[in-house]
């Protein structure tokens, strides 16, 4: 633990660590995921919410402090926004979007959620960016690009990962996004594997390239790399999905959440029970189960077929 590499020696299949040690090694997995994306001002405390002492520093502060600002309304900024809400402080969320998960979710649903956690009693600043962040005294403040000048006593931010990947590019390995890694998990030194958040792989069902970034695609990820690396060949041809809870809504989703998609919404109930199909070019590219449980393995299937799909015949393909 607490031992950072800084080289690869393929020739010599050695590993070497920032304070000189070395290990060998017949067969390599790289699972070093990501490091969060960090703002630009120099202060200190800032929490981005990527370790488990990240949740407990935070879960502690909600029991002492009472006014927290969450930067970003993707997956990550919705989820600790409602999770500190819960909690009983108030929290104010800032993003450049119009809406909560407008670059995910149909029009319609994002602006319902935005208005969902707006009764909640979270306070929302849309279309609006951080400027600066001081410290002082009792906490933060923060100006906005907007003009605001807002005070905080804890910051959280949910700004996305940079996959790890630096000892390992500059030991020649292939990078875009990741590590490239073919159907059985490896990387251009057919000795060295990755998986998890810091693997770029070729996933069949969309027909492209994709690194995931959930605990489904890095569970089932890491099984299929340990399987090659012990002699079986198992090829990771499999579509992780994600899920989230806001409150009492939730979601399991699989395949590309992007609202450029042509979208078609199957409500059971406007907002708060269906399924919505992200389509392009006829084909179904990803499904989100809105408040609908246990068809993720009817929605993987689908983004598999050929179609084509058009509003006219996907609705009702996945039943509720």
């Amino acid at each position: 633990l607490d031992t950072p590499i800084s080289k690869i020696d393929r020739e010599k299949k050695t590993i070497t660590a920032a304070e000189g040690s070395e290990a060998t090694y017949d067969k390599l997995l790289i699972v070093t995921g990501g490091s969060p994306r960090t703002l630009p001002f120099k202060v200190e405390g800032i929490i981005y919410y990527r370790t488990l002492s990240d949740y407990k520093q935070l879960r502690e502060l909600s029991t002492t402090k009472k006014q927290f600002l969450v930067i970003g309304g993707g997956f990550i900024g919705t989820e600790i926004a409602a999770a500190l809400c819960l909690n009983g402080v108030d929290v104010t969320m800032i993003f450049p979007e119009d809406s909560i998960g407008s670059r995910n979710y149909p029009k319609g649903l994002s602006e319902f959620i935005t208005n969902y956690y707006k009764d909640k009693g979270i306070s929302i600043i849309a279309n609006d960016t951080v400027a600066d962040i001081s410290s002082d005294a009792d906490g933060y403040k923060v100006k906005t690009k907007a003009g605001k000048e807002l005070h905080f006593e804890v910051i959280v931010a949910g700004l996305g990962i940079t996959p790890n990947t630096g000892f390992g590019e500059a030991s020649g390995l292939d990078v875009d996004n990741g590590f490239l890694v073919d159907a059985n998990c490896r990387t251009n030194d057919s000795s060295i594997y990755a998986a998890g958040d810091v693997a770029n792989f070729f996933n069949p069902h969309l027909g492209k390239h994709i690194r995931v970034e959930h605990e489904d695609n890095a569970n089932k990820m890491g099984e299929c790399a340990g399987k090659n690396m012990a002699g079986i060949d198992a090829a990771y041809d499999y579509l992780p999905y994600f899920y989230s809870d806001l409150f009492d809504l939730g979601f399991e989703a699989i395949g590309e959440l992007d609202a450029r998609h042509e979208i078609v919404t199957d409500w059971q109930e406007e907002n708060k029970t269906g399924v919505i199909y992200y389509l392009e070019h006829g084909r179904i590219r990803g499904v989100l189960l809105w408040n609908v449980w246990e068809k993720v393995d009817r929605a993987r299937a689908l983004i598999g077929m050929s179609g084509p799909y058009d509003a006219s015949n996907v609705k009702g393909l996945v039943s509720m």
